[in-house]
């Protein structure tokens, strides 16, 4: 008996030794779970967009970040644009098209560590980057009035605390989420999540701030971030707001279901040419 009870404390000590490492592996590892950047400088020439340019913007901490810049055609809108956690800007040519072609200004931001930007993304880094980006328009004569955030997966997180902050003509959010937090908690339940995270991109708390009307970009088979976490942000939106549903749509490929096309009419609709 008293064998059993020794083998029981040994494997129930292993049991809590694992535990120990993967929450403690978790910890030191989480940013690389939640970045994903391609470090390398995307080429904007090959797009073969006459007017798009390579920009800098300066960050308030010192950092020089690349941008491409679509400055507007007379007074049509302008999307400043936050991409998801992976890749760079070079993986986002379509949708640089078709904004193009729908004649809005834009101006594709790529983050601190991403496409051969200094510094290491986080969250307070990539707050600091958006701000960044809306001072940059905002001395090229973009009226908030006609500035349009759109955000993409992880890019929703900035939009919205940007938005929270700041007057903007409307607010865009493609596969979003309601916390970094809730995600991780339902694909790590055993572990105290909420508590380890750095980053926590809470844009349930923000999103009440928001004062420009909201759409909600949702797959309903998406894997990465399922919907019902876009579903609770966008319930918890203040109006005037939409939600468009792809319903078999997932993560990465909304674009294909029509996303996009559904963004550029509501920016239409919202946003006005004057």
């Amino acid at each position: 008996m008293s064998s059993l009870i020794r083998l029981a404390c040994v494997l129930l000590g292993s049991v809590v030794v694992l535990y120990g490492l993967t929450a403690a592996g978790l910890y030191v590892f989480q940013r690389k779970l939640i970045y994903r950047p391609d470090t390398r400088r995307p080429d904007m020439a090959q797009l073969g967009i006459a007017a798009l340019r390579a920009v800098e913007i300066e960050t308030s901490d010192g950092l020089r970040l690349l941008a491409w810049y679509l400055p507007p055609h007379a007074d049509r809108p302008t999307v400043a644009y936050f991409h998801g956690n992976g890749g760079n800007l070079g993986y986002r040519e379509g949708r640089v098209r078709e904004l193009a072609a729908a004649g809005f200004g834009a101006l594709f931001l790529e983050y601190r560590g991403y496409g051969g930007n200094p510094g290491s993304p986080t969250e307070p880094g990539l707050y600091i980057d958006g701000r960044a980006a809306l001072d940059f328009l905002g001395a090229h004569g973009v009226d908030p009035a006609r500035l349009v955030l759109y955000g993409e997966s992880l890019g929703t997180g900035v939009a919205v605390r940007i938005a929270s902050e700041r007057p903007v003509g409307a607010l865009v959010l493609e596969a979003p989420f309601s916390s970094i937090a809730d995600i991780a908690q339902q694909r790590y339940p055993i572990f105290p999540v909420r508590r380890l995270l750095k980053d926590s991109f809470d844009s349930m708390a923000r999103i009440g701030a928001v004062r420009a009307p909201i759409l909600v970009l949702l797959g309903g088979r998406d894997r990465v971030v399922p919907p019902q976490f876009g579903r609770a942000l966008f319930d918890a939106a203040p109006e005037p707001k939409e939600l468009w549903l792809a319903q078999d749509g997932g993560h990465e490929d909304l674009r294909q279901f029509g996303g996009l096309d559904a963004a550029i009419d509501f920016i239409r609709r919202r946003v006005p040419a004057r």
